[in-house]
C-alpha cells in the first residue's frame, strides 16, 4: 500500500485530509483542543520553570494532584485488563470475550499516560529510565512499582498487538501475538496485582500522617481489592459509553445479550464490594477506631464507605434480582467515583490530617489543566483506535 493510500484509508478513514478535518470540526473536539492547549502550556511551563512555580507542592505535601489523580486514581481505573483479561483468558469465561479487547486497550492507554503524566511530577524527569538499568533500589517500593509499570505496559502491548496487526493486514504477526496472549495474561495478573497493592504499601511508611480511619496494615490489600472492583466497574462504564458512541462499529449487536452480560459483571462486582466492606468493618474493630466515626473525618469516611460501597452494593443486588442493567450501570458509576474518592482521601484529604483545612494543599490551575489534558488524550487515543481497529467485535 502506497504511503498516500495508507494515510487516506487507514488514518483518515477513506477521506481526504480536508474532508477529515471538516468531519471532525465539532464542539466536543473544539473543547478538547482548548483543554489540550492549556495542558500543553502547563507542561511546558513546568519543564521550563520547575515544580515550585507551577505547583503548590511543598515539603509538607510533596505529592499532590498529579500523584493522587494521575497515578493512584489512574492506575486503579486502568484495571479492566486485569479483571476481564483474567476472567476470559485464564478462567475461560468466553461469554465475556467481547469485553476483553476494549478492557485491554483502556489498560494500555491508562498505564502509558499515567507514566507520561508522572514525568511532570518527577524533579529530575529525564532520569526516569535509570530505574530500568542504571539504578537498582531493590529495597524500595517505588522501584518495584516502576518496574511493574514498565513490564505491564509491555504485557498490554502484547495483548493488544493482534488487533494492531489485523488492522495492518499482517496475519502472521497477528497469529504469533495471539498465541503469546495467554502467557502475557498469566504474567500480567502477577504484575498488576503486585503494583496495585504496592501503591497502597507506599503509605505504610506514614502511620502518623494518614488518618487512623484510612491507615491500616491492610492498605496494600485494600488497594488491590478496590482496584479489582474499579476494573469491573470501568468495564461496565466503558462498554456502556462505547456501545452508544461506536454503535456502528459493532456487528450483530444484540441489546438483550449485552444487558445479560452486564448483569453478569454486576454479580462479580457486588461480591468483591462485600468482601471489601467486610474487611473494612473488621479493620475498624481491630484498631478500635469507632470513636473517630463521630468526627469530621469520620463523616468523610462514612460518606465514602456507605455512599460508594454499601449503597452501590444494595443497588446491584436489587438490579440483579430485577434484571435491570440500567441500574447496574448507575451503580458502576458510583463505585468508580468511590474509588476516586478513596484514593484522594488516603493521599490528600486524610493525609496530614492534623493540619487545619485552611493550611492544606490545594492544586494550582496548571496542575488541574495538566491532569485534564492527560484524561483528554486518553479519550482521544481510545476513540482514534476504536474507529480504526476491530476492538469492539
Amino acid at each position: 500500500m502506497r504511503e498516500g493510500s495508507f494515510l487516506r484509508e487507514k488514518i483518515f478513514l477513506g477521506m481526504s485530509f480536508k474532508e477529515y478535518l471538516k468531519n471532525h470540526a465539532t464542539i466536543w473536539n473544539f473543547i478538547a483542543l482548548i483543554i489540550l492547549a492549556l495542558s500543553f502550556f502547563s507542561m511546558a511551563y513546568r519543564l521550563l520553570y520547575g515544580l515550585g512555580p507551577a505547583t503548590n507542592l511543598s515539603d509538607t505535601y510533596p505529592w499532590g494532584l498529579w500523584i493522587s489523580f494521575d497515578i493512584l486514581v489512574g492506575i486503579a481505573l486502568a484495571a479492566p485488563g486485569l479483571t476481564v483479561g483474567t476472567a476470559v483468558y485464564l478462567f475461560g469465561m468466553k461469554d465475556y470475550k467481547h469485553f476483553a479487547k476494549p478492557a485491554i486497550l483502556s489498560s494500555l492507554l491508562g498505564y502509558i499516560f499515567a507514566v507520561f503524566a508522572l514525568m511532570f511530577d518527577l524533579g529530575r524527569y529525564y532520569r526516569v529510565f535509570y530505574v530500568i538499568g542504571w539504578s537498582w533500589g531493590l529495597d524500595s517500593i517505588l522501584f518495584l512499582i516502576a518496574w511493574h509499570f514498565f513490564l505491564y505496559i509491555i504485557i498490554c502491548l502484547i495483548e493488544w498487538s493482534p488487533s494492531l496487526f489485523e488492522w495492518l493486514g499482517k496475519d502472521r504477526l497477528k497469529e504469533f501475538f495471539s498465541k503469546l496472549g495467554i502467557w502475557a495474561t498469566v504474567f500480567g495478573v502477577i504484575i498488576a496485582g503486585g503494583h496495585q497493592s504496592a501503591l497502597g504499601g507506599l503509605f505504610l511508611v506514614a502511620p502518623t500522617k494518614v488518618h487512623p480511619l484510612w491507615y491500616s496494615a491492610l492498605l496494600p490489600l485494600f488497594f488491590l481489592i478496590s482496584a479489582i472492583f474499579a476494573g469491573i466497574s470501568m468495564v461496565i462504564i466503558e462498554s456502556t459509553i462505547s456501545h452508544k458512541v461506536f454503535k456502528e462499529k459493532i456487528m450483530n449487536f444484540k441489546e438483550n445479550e449485552f444487558n445479560l452480560k452486564t448483569i453478569g459483571l454486576a454479580k462479580a462486582l457486588v461480591a468483591v464490594l462485600f468482601v471489601y466492606l467486610l474487611l473494612k468493618i473488621l479493620d475498624l474493630a481491630h484498631y478500635d477506631n469507632w470513636h473517630y466515626l463521630v468526627t469530621l473525618y469520620g463523616y468523610i469516611y462514612l460518606f465514602e464507605i456507605i455512599g460508594f460501597v454499601f449503597i452501590p452494593a444494595l443497588i446491584l443486588i436489587n438490579s440483579i434480582k430485577m434484571g435491570n442493567a440500567r441500574h447496574v450501570r448507575i451503580a458502576a458509576f458510583l463505585v468508580a467515583f468511590g474509588v476516586i474518592l478513596n484514593r484522594f482521601n488516603v493521599s490528600l484529604i486524610a493525609y496530614n490530617w492534623y493540619i487545619p483545612f485552611s493550611e492544606k494543599y490545594y492544586p494550582t490551575w496548571m496542575e488541574v489543566s495538566l491532569s485534564l489534558g492527560v484524561v483528554t488524550l486518553i479519550v482521544l487515543f481510545y476513540r482514534f483506535i476504536v474507529r480504526r481497529m476491530a476492538i469492539l467485535n
